[in-house]
């Protein structure tokens, strides 16, 4: 199966890819059999060969690519006369990769996550017949709203149009933040509707971003969110050797339970060793870790180590420092 989900809302393309996750089995045997790649640096062969691969102790082996559609967008008008070597190489690999995404196992699961498809692309265009296809725009004004009262109703909760309408307006749109809102607004209300006094007292006066909203932004990749988040983190005070520590934190965690979903390890030896009881927390961290390959984890653990080390021996400043390091780890998709 080959399925592409694309466009700028990441909090929905998130959750579809959880949702195919679901489908395909237990997760820690899944976690055994998925490959993550970047776009930009995957080849067809590299491809191939995992594409071919019969996967382990299981009926399904996962592949996700990250922002291989953006790498054919073809923006330019084609070029008249002989076409230039760098033109055929790469209509070549176009022809190599749609091969591959039309003829793969059906024990092999190919998703295509990215923000944008790109103009008169070569590659969607050659594959879109035979892929499941699922567009995520932004989401505002009526559009919104709807999406706020669908999620309240599948969190098993109620909430008011009038409440709805102050939820959208009060978070601009960011469905990450809204998502955690709603959370709290349904706790809050203990099995009532939600109104707008609600709202008013819980989202109104809970805007101050914390350091967590920040690993969140950082380890999500959401590189806008998590710059903006460590300048208002840094105008309000906190120390960058803190962020840097909590930062750090959060990726050890995720080596911890990486390693041990590829050991095999119950879920509840995993949760009991790392203290994640909760249910949310855990389906959360489980989930991401199970984004990132180990030695790429490991890449970023050894990444935070150079920056404590430029900071404390004065090659960087504090605040240029963070900033380099949530550039990097934001762009450096798991690969």
């Amino acid at each position: 199966m080959l399925y592409i989900l694309y466009g700028p809302d990441g909090f929905s393309r998130t959750e579809a890819l959880a949702e195919i996750k679901k489908g395909l089995g237990d997760e820690v045997m899944l976690a055994s059999n998925t490959n993550v790649f970047e776009g930009k640096k995957i080849t067809p062969s590299e491809l191939s060969v995992v594409a071919q691969a019969v996967p382990f102790l299981s009926e399904k082996r996962l592949i996700i690519i990250e922002g291989l559609l953006e790498k054919f967008d073809s923006k330019a008008p084609k070029s008249r006369g002989k076409k230039t070597t760098k033109a055929s190489s790469k209509q070549n690999e176009t022809e190599l990769f749609t091969e591959i995404f039309l003829n793969h196992p059906e024990s092999t699961v190919i998703v295509l996550v990215g923000e944008n498809e790109g103009k008169n692309n070569p590659l969607l265009n050659g594959i879109i017949s035979k892929a499941k296809v699922s567009r995520f725009p932004l989401l505002r004004g009526l559009k919104l709203i709807r999406w706020i009262e669908k999620r309240v109703a599948e969190k098993g909760g109620k909430i008011s149009s009038e409440a709805a309408k102050l939820l959208e307006k009060q978070t601009d749109g960011d469905l990450w933040a809204l998502s955690g809102e709603i959370d709290k607004l349904i706790s809050y209300a203990l099995g009532r509707q939600i109104e707008e006094d609600d709202v008013n007292k819980l989202v109104a006066n809970s805007r101050q971003v914390t350091i967590f909203d920040m690993t969140d932004a950082v380890l999500g990749f959401r590189a806008e969110n998590a710059q903006r988040i460590l300048q208002q983190l840094l105008l309000e005070g906190m120390a960058p050797p803190f962020i840097l520590s909590m930062i750090t934190r959060e990726v050890r965690q995720l080596i911890q339970i990486k390693a041990m979903l590829i050991e095999r390890k119950p879920q509840a030896e995993i949760r009991a060793k790392t203290g994640l009881q909760n249910d949310f927390v855990w389906n959360k961290t489980s989930e991401r870790a199970n984004t990132y390959h180990f030695n790429r984890l490991k890449d970023l653990y050894h990444k935070l180590l150079e920056t404590d080390i430029a900071i404390k021996t004065g090659k960087y400043n504090d605040e240029l420092a963070l900033n380099i390091l949530i550039a990097e780890m934001c762009a450096a998709r798991v690969g």
